[in-house]
């Protein structure tokens, strides 16, 4: 399972890269605003398809996630199926997280790693698409956003003249990679939290307390910077000319 969620990044990158050289050349005998046109166009397909997958993937994991600890705990069955409830949580909580973090994703993804134009997002968001339907399809949990960078950064350097900032996807896999160590050592020390209260009722309101007041900190860190729609590709020209490419970091 862990070598499919390693890979897909690769994979989507390199599909993206030939999908983007393809479009450019398919479309090279016309007009850079009538080709552009026409691909902003189907990008409303191709992100559909992306939210789609985002919703096949990301969300069955939680709720796999929730029905291993229900089974755990012996509160549900072995045999039972994912509760109502669950499956409601789970796609109410990631529709509040593409909600509340979503344009900021939108602005590091479009803007900051790779200049997108709009054949190059169709690129991406179609073999992103394409390999997160085709490992929810076998059964393979991924990373929407890990799947989704790899698919941005084989688009920017597949059209001629294309770049990538390193630096910035040097950051991204730093923050990938100590996301997992920090999420068991939070869960540790929520465990051992609600161990050393009376009961275990008391210890998990005390938990689900003190997560609130820190996601409520985060939520008001984030808002003095805040990204919207209306802003999030301020001061980006998003029909300009390729820079020189940069060199790794």
């Amino acid at each position: 399972m862990l070598i499919p969620a390693l890979l897909a990044p690769f994979v989507c990158g390199f599909a993206a890269y030939l999908a983007t050289r393809l479009a450019y050349r398919w479309t090279r005998s016309l007009s850079e605003q009538s080709s552009g046109q026409g691909f902003r166009s189907s990008q409303i397909l191709s992100s559909s398809l992306v939210a789609l997958a985002h919703g096949t993937n990301d969300a069955q994991k939680t709720m796999g996630v929730i029905v291993l600890t229900l089974v755990a705990g012996g509160r549900l069955s072995a045999d039972s199926g994912v509760p109502m409830w669950v499956k409601v949580s789970c796609a109410v909580a990631v529709a509040l997280g593409t909600f509340s973090g979503g344009w900021r994703v939108i602005r590091t993804l479009g803007t900051r790693v790779t200049d997108i134009a709009a054949p190059q997002g169709f690129s991406a968001e179609t073999a992103s698409a394409t390999t997160i339907l085709s490992s929810s399809f076998f059964g393979f949990s991924l990373s929407t956003t890990q799947v989704v960078s790899g698919g941005v950064m084989g688009a920017g350097l597949g059209r001629a003249g294309g770049f990538v900032h390193w630096l910035v996807v040097r950051r991204m896999v730093f923050a990938w990679v100590l996301t997992m160590p920090a999420a068991a050592l939070i869960g540790a020390a929520g465990e051992e939290t609600i161990a050393a209260f009376s009961t275990e009722t008391v210890g998990v309101v005390v938990v689900a307390a003190v997560a609130a007041a820190i996601l409520a900190f985060i939520v008001v860190l984030a808002r003095r910077t805040n990204v919207t729609a209306h802003n999030v590709i301020e001061g980006i020209d998003v029909e300009e000319t390729p820079k020189p490419a940069l060199a790794p970091a």
